[in-house]
């Protein structure tokens, strides 16, 4: 786990310039750095540097950048590749250095191309060049695990694994992309390819960058749709057999995940998926895994007695930890310096504050993430589900009210909120993304100018007639790698630790789309295949109870001890000169919001997580722009 960058470029950029960009990235890699500028042809210099967090081979033959032996080719690297020991036994005739899944990576490349990342089963962001070609690769891995950035302009490249490097590359201009905003706004993150600046991109997941003599392309080697498809086409029928598979399959992939030379621990909530990922851990170590778990001292926020009750019966050595609310709010002020582009998932706080708690006894944490994406487990599902049997009733309504009379009347928008929701729901490329129109509207109009639409219009690219396995394929796009992955990495990142997440394997992945959805949801029961499977390490009453997640009270901060900061960042004069939002509308909306708690009675919702938006926006602006 570390943070790279680089560039190829022909303006100068010197290597004490280099240093300060990848020293930018301190956090992500302590034990080591490294920098080095090669010349390349066409009057093109190439830069790579690095961070090392040292997980594997210790040593210093590990540092970086590293070089092929006959020096044809070199590397930077952030991630984890977890069968590089049975990819490395295909290509013994390698001359191996050291025992690092770097150099695996390098002998690769040199024996099956840029095609060898099909082989790579981890998570990874490299950045290639072969002296031969003169081509430059950026590499994501295939659910975008490991972020990797990158700014293009004037037949310039330059990539690193956050955006602060790019902040200290001579020649940048922090340029805002007005138009991601409103998106940003209302889902709290911008989602690949898009950021916060222009010419400046995230390298989507699953994608490869070519640069060679002033050019890009991309292309995906891994895509969701395109993957799913091809797997659902080979489906598993049986339920034992398929239960007994993707068994085999999550203990392989919690025992390619604990191969580590520095101590590892596991993040428990007490819920389904951390809880398994435990229980295999547990079953495969000689002695207790380290688990860790914070809980809250507001009991509705509170996880803290579920984590413990599974850490005594599967024998973990666990370590808890009860905060206070004010230990979550003093991290407020850090959100930005840590994600930098505006980043409002809230449970980024209680994700740092975990992250620190096992950065004291471990440097590598297994987690559970992606088992709702993949296995069916968000609340939103049941809706979706249910909108799915009510969109026939909601087209007739629909089409009624677009007759003639009963337009000019208005009728649609006379509609009580929820029937309008599913009336409205008309386009079919956005199905899944039911939303209220009174909500979007005022997200829009915050903003200046038009923006991106506030749903992704892709979801047609599924060719999924089931409502609910569309919405989770279009999870695995967006919401996954652009919120949950994006606040693992840099809550863990933070501390120097590495986030390690067994369902999102590459086998598991892609065996969970051969599997028929009642398999993921039945009658009711979200996830009911990696549920059965917990229940072979844990007894049932353990791990029955309602989801909840990582809880912050946002209405309470913005409404009391935030609530100076968010008028002073909503004063007319401040938002004129700044000229991004609606300086009278949002001053309309923050008020009302902050005497009322919602942005007006005419439509009578909450809209804390839409002002808490607004809110680490203007934190991130005052920090980077201001």
């Amino acid at each position: 786990m570390c943070g790279i960058c680089g560039f190829v470029s022909k303006n100068t950029i010197t290597a004490e310039q280099l240093k300060l960009m990848n020293d930018a990235m301190y956090h992500r890699g302590p034990d080591d750095s490294g920098e080095e500028i090669y010349p390349a042809k066409n009057g093109y210099y190439v830069g790579f540097a690095q961070r090392r967090l040292s997980i594997l081979d210790l040593s210093a033959l590990g540092h970086q950048p590293m070089h092929s032996a006959d020096k044809r080719v070199s590397v930077v690297f952030n991630g984890e590749i977890y069968n590089f020991q049975e990819i490395r036994e295909e290509i013994s005739e390698y001359p191996f250095c050291s025992s690092c899944d770097t150099e695996v990576i390098i002998a690769a490349y040199l024996k099956w191309g840029i095609s060898c990342v099909d082989r790579f089963n981890g998570m990874f962001a490299i950045a290639l060049f072969d002296r031969e070609t003169q081509e430059v690769y950026l590499v994501r891995d295939r659910i975008g695990k490991k972020p990797l950035y990158y700014w293009l302009e004037n037949e310039n490249l330059v990539f690193a694994s956050e955006l602060k490097p790019l902040f200290g590359c001579p020649g940048f201009e922090k340029r805002i992309r007005t138009e991601v905003l409103s998106r940003y706004l209302f889902h709290q993150y911008i989602n690949a390819p898009d950021t916060i600046f222009e010419n400046v991109y995230k390298l989507e997941a699953g994608a490869i960058l070519r640069f060679c003599a002033g050019k890009a392309s991309t292309w995906k080697y891994w895509d969701v749709s395109e993957v799913y498809r091809n797997r659902k086409a080979e489906p598993v029928r049986d339920y034992g057999e398929a239960k007994a598979e993707l068994k085999e399959l999550l203990k392989r992939s919690v025992r390619m995940r604990m191969i580590s030379d520095v101590p590892l621990g596991a993040f428990l909530s007490g819920g389904y998926d951390s809880s398994l990922v435990t229980a295999i851990a547990q079953e495969q170590s000689g002695e207790p895994v380290k688990t860790f778990s914070i809980g809250f001292q507001e009991e509705k926020y509170n996880e803290a007695k579920y984590a413990r009750a599974v850490a005594d019966y599967l024998g973990s050595r666990h370590t808890e930890l009860i905060i206070s609310e004010k230990e979550m709010f003093g991290l407020v002020e850090s959100i930005p310096k840590y994600y930098d582009e505006p980043f409002a998932d809230s449970s980024q706080i209680p994700s740092m504050l975990v992250a620190q708690l096992a950065k004291r006894d471990v440097t590598v944490v297994l987690s559970g993430d992606g088992g709702d994406e993949f296995f069916c487990g968000y609340n939103a599902y049941d809706k979706v589900g249910q909108a799915q049997k009510l969109d026939g009733i909601g087209g007739l309504v629909y089409h009624m009210c677009r007759l003639p009379g009963m337009k000019s009347a208005g009728l649609l928008e006379k509609l009580p909120s929820k029937v309008k929701i599913i009336a409205a729901n008309r386009d079919k490329n956005t199905k899944t993304q039911i939303h209220s129109d009174n909500y979007a509207v005022v997200v829009k109009n915050m903003v200046k100018g038009e923006g991106k639409p506030i749903c992704y219009p892709i979801e047609e690219r599924y060719q999924e007639k089931n409502w609910q396995e569309r919405r989770m394929l279009l999870d695995m796009d967006t919401y996954l790698p652009g919120d949950i992955l994006c606040k693992v990495d840099r809550a863990t990142m933070k501390y120097s630790l590495e986030a390690r997440c067994p369902i999102l394997d590459r086998d598991v992945m892609e065996y969970s789309y051969r599997l028929p959805h009642a398999f993921k949801y039945h009658r009711g029961v979200k996830k009911r295949i990696l549920k059965d499977i917990a229940y072979d390490y844990m007894p049932r009453s353990l791990l029955e109870r309602p989801k909840m997640g990582f809880g912050v009270p946002l209405d309470k901060w913005l409404r009391n001890p935030l609530k100076e900061q968010l008028m002073d960042m909503t004063n007319r004069d401040f938002l004129t000169r700044q000229g991004i939002f609606d300086a009278d509308y949002v001053c309309n909306i923050i008020e009302k919001y902050v005497e009322h708690g919602d942005a007006g009675p005419a439509t009578g919702a909450n809209y804390s997580k839409l002002v808490w938006s607004y809110f680490v926006f203007q934190k991130w602006y005052a920090m980077y722009m201001s």
